[in-house]
């Protein structure tokens, strides 16, 4: 079974090939009673070669979303499509066999590393799945990919605990590409690194996949960081997504309360005093096991009204695409247009 792997711009005259379609995707942990729907009816596509990046606090669910997608985490509901090798969508297959589809960059490199095995064996492991032996040939492959990601041949045969934080980073980033995986999720990459090392590691990322024609998720809570990489962004807010468009319209005209605030609360560096005051999000992120009924992020927002507990908001175009191609805006906000016009009510809840 395949599905339609383009979509079609404003104009609709042109047409650009998909890499990946999630629609309407549950992901629940526990059971009935007390179970968390991390991720509720979340729907993204992302074009080939482009990356999306994927922003909130933590417990939005985002990292579950990438999970998801990579086959970690099992689907409660919703399906999943990726293109395959002639460019078609096809239903994700099982965890087991989605590794030749979706590979995984995690946050922390130390626990995606064998501590006791030389770096070589674990950059080309992909090649060779299922087995427990890594033939000895594969290591010239394992020092071309770790020179293309910027390392020597010197670290192929470094245990990871002599290595620093960005070279352990740089070995998972290689072990990802030797798979030959069209879909990396990048799950918050360069959190655990030092932020003088964090801008190289964007760079390369951002490189590889155009040398390999790479698409890539890209999870994190930094919006330098999505605004560095991502082409589009989706916001999520206790599992769904409330925004989604191009990274520079939303970040720059962002039309949802709560992106606005993640936006504010961004700290800026500056010599005057006056101008570092950092807007915190009011309150804390409900709990995931009971929601908020409605629009959920009504219990923090400047501008929730009554029907904000009774209905919950549906997405709507901000701005359709443009004529070259790329995503339309869209937010899920009963009262996007009056924020963006200055006349939305404040909050009467």
């Amino acid at each position: 079974m395949t599905v339609d792997s383009t979509v079609t711009t404003s104009k609709g005259n042109e047409r650009r090939a998909l890499a990946l379609q999630v629609s309407d995707l549950v992901v629940r942990y526990g059971n009935r009673r007390d179970g968390v729907r991390a991720v509720d009816g979340v729907s993204i596509e992302v074009a080939r070669g482009s990356t999306l990046g994927i922003i909130g606090e933590s417990g939005s669910g985002k990292s579950t979303l990438a999970k998801a997608i990579a086959g970690l985490v099992p689907v409660r509901s919703g399906t999943i499509a990726i293109a395959g090798p002639d460019g078609d969508l096809v239903p994700a297959a099982s965890s087991v066999g989605r590794a030749g589809q979706v590979q995984m960059i995690f946050q922390d490199p130390v626990l995606a590393l064998n501590p006791g095995r030389p770096v070589w064996k674990s950059v080309v492991e992909p090649m060779v799945p299922h087995r427990l032996v890594i033939p000895r040939r594969l290591r010239e492959r394992a020092v071309e990919l770790l020179g293309q990601v910027g390392l020597g041949p010197e670290i192929a045969d470094r245990r990871p605990g002599q290595m620093s934080g960005g070279q352990r980073q740089r070995v998972t980033i290689a072990r990802a590409v030797a798979a030959r995986a069209p879909l990396v999720m990048c799950d918050e990459p360069v959190a655990a690194l030092d932020i003088s090392v964090q801008a190289g590691v964007l760079r390369l990322l951002d490189e590889l996949r155009g040398t390999f024609d790479l698409t890539y998720v890209f999870i994190s809570h930094d919006m330098s960081s999505i605004a560095r990489i991502a082409h589009d962004v989706g916001v999520m807010y206790l599992g769904r997504l409330v925004e989604v468009g191009p990274v520079r319209e939303v970040l720059e005209t962002p039309r949802h309360p709560y992106t606005q605030a993640l936006i504010r609360a961004v700290p800026r560096v500056s010599l005057d005093a006056r101008d570092r005051e950092v807007h915190p999000l009011e309150g804390e992120i409900p709990d995931a096991r009971r929601p908020p009924s409605g629009c959920r992020f009504r219990t923090r927002c400047a501008f929730a009204q009554e029907i904000c507990a009774r209905e919950e908001p549906r997405s709507e175009t901000v701005t359709e695409p443009a004529a070259g191609g790329g995503s339309a805006h869209r937010a899920a906000c009963h009262f996007w247009r009056e924020i963006r016009d200055g006349t939305a009510p404040r909050r009467s809840l």
